[in-house]
């Protein structure tokens, strides 16, 4: 694997922070140079998700702005779209082509070969391709702080992790969610349940709804657009319960009622890429993003922060100032969870 053939696009976001007629539209903005063809497959959650798939798009959006990309966006209904979404771009023309997601693994790994003049970048999975580019991000890290912030707000002493399908990928938001539990009040119970959907609304709300009545007061909801069921179920509970958004800022979704997102910059990460092709080289191999890398964080938590304890910010600043400096090496899997030993803070 070229495990380091991308470092100067983490340098960069460092220094930044045809088948089942799925919807499409492109074209440039008006007025300069047209820039490269730039495209996107969504996953099954598609736009309008207010969480991964928006965010990978509003990357691409900003490319068209900033430097006058063709942008193409093709929507997946079912897995059974990727393949033939992903050809299509391919046929047609575009010079970079985005798999947004982890489950579209095995299609771009088939059709990459077959394009060999097109460059591919999958999100959240590897593609050992010549002509892919693989991110993947450190969703543990940004997990663990939310985690020690639920612990350290919450007033039942249980808190909740709401995931999507169960899968390595959600395995290590909920390793890092339990990891920051443990490491801020190891009282607090943590309760566990995934939809097995990352697209059911009505899901979400639903095994949103039994973490609740179970009393949890905290839900961290890492589950795609099942997330803003979640959300909607929380709008409905009194005064001191919350749920945590994931990948998008989704605070704004209900104001007071969302403690904080743990954000994954996949629109900076698909920006800076998109970018590297309008400067005609395009890095392969693997990039890693962190919170040191300014790939995951907080929110700036600006409808709860007043809520919030003052020692409770402070903790999660000093946990972030360890895992950035290498002193706490959060878990991304139930393995490493269970070996986990909470760290004792400066």
């Amino acid at each position: 694997m070229r495990r380091h053939a991308a470092i100067g696009l983490a340098l960069c976001v460092l220094a930044a922070l045809g088948c089942s007629k799925p919807a499409e539209y492109g074209g440039p903005n008006s007025g300069g140079t047209p820039g490269p063809k730039i495209a996107m497959v969504t996953d099954v959650g598609g736009l309008g998700d207010k969480s991964f798939n928006d965010s990978a798009h509003r990357g691409l959006v900003e490319a068209q702005t900033t430097f006058n990309a063709h942008v193409t966006v093709l929507q997946s209904r079912s897995a059974a779209d990727y393949e033939p979404n992903l050809s299509t771009l391919a046929q047609q023309g575009n010079q970079l082509i985005f798999a947004v997601g982890f489950l579209m693994h095995d299609s771009l790994n088939s059709v990459a070969p077959r394009f060999p003049k097109t460059h591919f970048a999958i999100i959240d999975s590897v593609v050992d391709r010549p002509n892919v580019t693989s991110i993947t991000f450190k969703e543990e890290e940004s997990s663990f702080l939310a985690g020690v912030l639920a612990a350290l707000v919450s007033k039942k002493g249980t808190v909740a992790f709401l995931g999507g399908i169960d899968s390595p990928l959600i395995e290590k938001f909920a390793a890092g969610y339990s990891a920051g539990v443990q490491s801020a009040n190891p009282n607090v119970k943590v309760l566990v349940k995934y939809t097995g959907s990352f697209d059911d609304v009505a899901a979400g709300k639903e095994y949103a709804t039994v973490l609740f009545d179970q009393g949890a007061d905290v839900v961290y909801a890492a589950a795609g657009k099942c997330g803003i069921g979640a959300i909607d179920e929380v709008k409905t509970r009194p005064p001191g319960t919350y749920v945590i958004g994931v990948d998008s800022d989704q605070d704004a979704l209900a104001p007071g009622k969302i403690l904080t997102s743990a954000l994954k910059r996949v629109d900076t990460a698909v920006f800076k890429l998109a970018q590297s092709v309008s400067r005609g080289k395009v890095p392969a191999g693997l990039i890693v993003l962190g919170l040191k890398e300014g790939g995951v964080d907080l929110t700036p938590m600006k409808y709860t922060r007043a809520l919030v304890p003052a020692a409770a910010l402070a903790a999660v600043d000093k946990f972030k100032k360890m895992i950035v400096a290498g002193k706490l090496v959060v878990p991304s899997t139930p393995d490493q969870l269970k070996a986990f030993h909470p760290p004792t803070t400066p």
